[in-house]
């Protein structure tokens, strides 16, 4: 079975070994199940079982010579099986073995990457744990707005895995889906009973209705899911990288003693990893293109999908793979400056506290558009005169002073108000 590559490397799973290791398994449980129906020897199913093997250098050589890879495989198979070998592949088409070898693969994949993902989800967790109240600026449009919390910040990151873990955990189901229903799919040659049966040793479903091949929109979705794991990560990176900038630096990727970061400036420290992330972010989704246009095959089957997948199927699993780990080692490694994002935060006398000003100012008895003047005209100068400090022009202006005493400005000042209802967010998450 292919649970013996449940290693911690995806490479093992997409091997050449592997693949013919799945397809064997998917022929011996297929010939159990003629046995269990009573239309294979006993005997022939133990010699199956205690002599089938293969090499992958052997099944390549006749491979070179037929140009079909299941028979190439198969004669390999019954030169080490003898006259047991007959019972072997039995009303099949090719497609079963290749499609529910592949299955197998799939399955294993998804598992390894669900691992990956809980890793991270872990490490998220006690990240956002740690910084509830690390107060720093939120942003849009790249602007400074209103304060939040660092952890705040993780724990959006945090849902997002979360719906990944779902996405998943949903899609080890989609691929577990084997078929041995032979030439066309209509069962001519073979037992449907032989399908549910080795399918059921295999720890897959039957397809519900398969042509000569498993419909491709399976491997479509698995593309799709593993492009948008991608894409979550590939934002998670692209914040970090910003929040690490120079003229930023809140946060930083760890960098390692002996690592360098320029070959000409010797002061670099680059977000190296999470710049890696984002780039192998590009691939995966510009394999969702060729993922969907697979699904349309000429008629019961073809096999343009064929040469697409054995490119794609273990590049796409692998790139996660790799990207899941390098994420979860930044989120463990990050250096965190809370320093610096109160200093970020305070720039310009605190003008991000604007709303806060704007409101007390209306609840003091203006009117919001007047409020609003006043409030943007201090920001403004401010903001514009280079180093302004927006609550010293507050505090110097009789349109505000004349409005609210100095306490009830003070507290405009305050970030309590915006970790408030943060609880909410914690509680939604368990972090």
């Amino acid at each position: 079975m292919i649970e013996r590559y449940t290693l911690p490397e995806m490479g093992a799973i997409w091997s050449e070994q592997a693949k013919f290791q799945s397809w064997l398994d998917v022929e011996i449980a297929a010939t159990e199940a003629q046995c269990d129906l009573g239309r294979v020897p006993p005997e022939a199913v133990a010699t199956i079982k205690a002599k089938a093997a293969f090499s992958v250098e052997r099944i390549l050589e006749i491979e070179a010579e037929v140009r079909h890879d299941v028979i190439a495989f198969l004669t390999n198979v019954n030169e080490h099986v003898g006259d047991a070998g007959r019972y072997i592949h039995v009303g099949m088409t090719s497609s079963d073995v290749l499609d529910t070898g592949l299955a197998l693969q799939l399955k294993a994949s998804v598992a390894i990457l669900r691992h990956e993902l809980d890793q991270l989800a872990e490490a998220l967790r006690e990240l956002a744990r740690a910084h509830k109240g690390t107060v720093m600026i939120g942003r849009s449009h790249a602007i400074h707005g209103e304060p939040i919390t660092f952890g705040f910040k993780v724990a959006g990151w945090l849902a997002e895995v979360v719906r990944n873990q779902e996405r998943l955990e949903r899609l080890e189901r989609v691929v577990a889906v084997g078929q041995i229903s032979g030439a066309m799919g209509t069962y001519a040659n073979t037992d449907p009973q032989v399908e549910a049966i080795a399918c059921q040793k295999l720890g897959l479903e039957p397809d519900t209705a398969s042509t000569q091949v498993i419909s491709r929109d399976r491997h479509a979705e698995y593309v799709q899911t593993l492009a948008l794991v991608g894409a979550a990560l590939e934002r998670f990176s692209t914040e970090i990288r910003n929040l690490q900038r120079t003229d930023v630096l809140e946060v930083e990727e760890n960098f390692a003693k002996g690592q360098k970061g320029s070959s000409a400036m010797p002061h670099k420290r680059n977000p190296i990893r999470s710049e890696r992330i984002s780039g192998l972010a590009r691939v995966l989704r510009s394999y969702t293109v060729a993922a969907l246009e697979n699904c349309a095959l000429w008629h019961e089957r073809d096999i343009s999908h064929s040469s697409v997948e054995r490119m794609m199927l273990p590049d796409c699993s692998v790139t996660l793979h790799f990207m899941l780990r390098e994420m979860t080692q930044v989120v463990k490694g990050l250096g965190v400056y809370p320093e610096n994002m109160a200093r970020n935060l305070n720039v310009y006398g605190g003008v991000v506290f604007s709303q806060r000003v704007l409101l007390a100012l209306v609840e003091a008895g203006l009117a919001r558009e007047e409020a609003y003047r006043i409030v943007q005209r201090n920001a403004h100068t401010a903001w514009n005169t280079g180093g302004g400090d927006f609550r010293a022009n507050l505090e110097a202006d009789p349109d505000v002073s004349g409005q609210l005493s100095q306490e009830q400005l003070a507290d405009c000042f305050s970030t309590a108000l915006h970790q408030e209802n943060l609880g909410v967010i914690w509680e939604r998450l368990g972090i």
